[in-house]
């Protein structure tokens, strides 16, 4: 009975941890039974206090909530299915995973379509000529918004997994869970046929070319008239690219590392 209750108090203990910046003081006082600490408004304001000074945990996706509600407006330039441009600051398409440049799917009238190349002109027509409206959700650990976008009120997230163009990335949204559905039923896009989810097929590239990588860093930093580029590997032009250190090029472990040092990510065509 000692040992169920003990349970039961520190399953209240972590509610009120979790709700401890929006429920009233009370929720507190289970903290004090666990520990047996006589409650008192000063025994509320030093748990605070220690809830603030706790670090979360890290759950391995590197976001932050930097920038999180800004609106970022104007023009986008497309740099994929699911990545945008608004004057100078790339936004990647929250909730949401596109094909990659380079990469086919099933269910084409040859059997194979190239679905990557598909999504980055649909979000080309989704915002051409118009006015973006982004939502900051925060950033990635790339340093890039994780944006939910529309134009003219329509949310560009949506229509790009509505029309079969993405996956909803459930992995930090299941905002666009029953969109998929709906798409997955109607047999559109990426659900005509077999199709490799995008967060796997980049796992796949990446393992493939790791081991020719120097020190497994498997990120070509090429210098060419149009500036300073980097090619992951599941860009259609990764294959092409030979590093020639002469030149300024080289590789990089990661896109924030190559960021840093003034590389720009390779624009799908």
């Amino acid at each position: 009975m000692l040992a169920g209750t003990a349970a039961t108090k520190i399953a209240r203990l972590r509610h009120a941890e979790v709700c401890i910046s929006t429920c009233d003081s009370v929720k507190l006082q289970l903290m004090s039974e666990l520990y047996r600490i006589p409650f008192s408004p000063r025994l509320v304001a030093l748990a605070l206090a220690a809830v603030v000074l706790v670090p979360a945990p890290f759950d391995g996706s590197a976001r932050t909530p930097d920038d999180h509600g800004t609106i970022i407006s104007g023009r986008a330039v497309v740099i994929d299915g699911d990545t945008l441009e608004i004057g100078g600051e790339r936004i990647r398409l929250e909730g949401i995973d596109a094909p990659e440049a380079d990469q086919t799917c099933g269910g084409g009238w040859f059997g194979m379509w190239k679905c990557g190349r598909a999504a980055t002109e649909q979000l080309r027509w989704l915002t051409g000529g118009r006015r973006i409206d982004c939502e900051s959700a925060g950033r990635d650990k790339y340093g890039r918004v994780l944006g939910w976008c529309s134009a003219g009120g329509r949310d560009l997230n949506a229509e790009m997994v509505r029309t079969g163009h993405a996956w909803a990335f459930v992995k930090y949204s299941t905002r666009y869970q029953a969109l998929e559905a709906e798409a997955r039923r109607s047999k559109v896009g990426v659900w005509k046929g077999d199709a490799e989810p995008a967060w796997v097929f980049r796992e796949r590239r990446w393992a493939a070319a790791e081991p020719a990588a120097p020190k497994g860093c498997a990120i070509k930093g090429n210098v060419t008239a149009n500036g300073h580029i980097y090619h992951m590997p599941w860009s259609p032009w990764y294959a092409k690219v030979r590093i020639e250190p002469a030149k300024g090029e080289r590789w990089f472990c990661t896109e924030a590392e190559a960021t840093k040092a003034g590389f720009r990510p390779a624009m799908a065509p």
